[in-house]
C-alpha cells in the first residue's frame, strides 16, 4: 500500500491526561502502542513520510505543543508525553472533536503535501482513530491502520472499531512489523 511520496503518518491525541473514567486503563495500553508508534516514526523519516500529530487542545485552543504537553502532564502520563512528543520537523494540529479532520487544518495540509494515503495510529482506537478514518475515507484518502498501534479503553472495542475500519472504510489493517519490513 504505502508509497513514500505520498504517504503520511498520523498520530492521534498520544499527548494525553488520561484524566478521565478508565483513564488509567487506557494509558497502560498506551504505553504498549508507544514502542511501535516511534518505531513507525523512525521508518516515516526514513521514507520522507510527513509526521503529523492531531491532539485535543484541552481548553487551551493553542497549537503549542509545549503548552498542551504541560497542561496533560500528570503522574500517569508525564514518561508517555516525554516519549512520543513530536519533533522539531514534525507537523502538530489541535483539532476541537474526535474526527483529525473536523475544523481543523489537516485535509489542506495533505493536499498541500500531496499526500493521498493516511498510516493512522493512536488512542482511542474506537472513538478518535475510527472518526478519523471514516472522515479520511469520506475524502477519499488510502487508509492504513497499523493495529498494534492503536488503543482503546477496552480490547473489544478496539477490535470492533478495527474490523469496522476494514469492512466498511475499506482499510488495509497491518501491524508496525509489516509496514517496516517493507522496501
Amino acid at each position: 500500500m504505502t508509497e513514500p511520496n505520498n504517504t503520511a503518518l498520523l498520530i492521534v491525541d498520544m499527548i494525553n491526561n488520561f484524566q478521565f473514567d478508565m483513564g488509567e486503563r487506557l494509558a497502560e495500553k498506551t504505553k504498549q502502542i508507544v514502542p511501535r508508534i516511534l518505531s513507525l516514526k523512525k521508518h516515516a523519516k526514513q521514507n520522507n513520510w510527513p509526521i503529523i500529530y492531531i491532539n485535543d487542545h484541552y481548553g487551551l485552543w493553542k497549537a503549542d505543543i509545549d503548552a498542551i504537553r504541560e497542561e496533560c502532564s500528570n503522574d500517569i502520563s508525564a514518561d508517555i508525553i516525554e516519549d512520543i512528543s513530536p519533533q522539531p520537523d514534525d507537523y502538530f494540529l489541535i483539532k476541537p472533536k474526535h474526527s483529525a479532520f473536523y475544523e481543523t487544518a489537516l485535509h489542506t495540509l495533505l493536499t498541500e503535501l500531496k499526500v493521498n494515503q493516511l498510516m493512522i495510529t493512536g488512542i482511542a482506537g474506537n472513538i478518535c482513530v475510527l472518526f478519523t478514518a471514516n472522515d479520511a475515507y469520506m475524502r477519499e484518502y488510502s487508509i492504513a491502520i497499523p493495529k498494534d498501534c492503536t488503543a482503546s479503553n477496552n480490547d473489544e472495542d478496539n477490535d470492533f472499531a478495527l474490523t469496522m475500519m476494514e469492512n466498511v472504510l475499506f482499510a488495509e489493517i497491518t501491524t508496525e512489523k509489516q509496514i517496516t519490513s517493507e522496501k
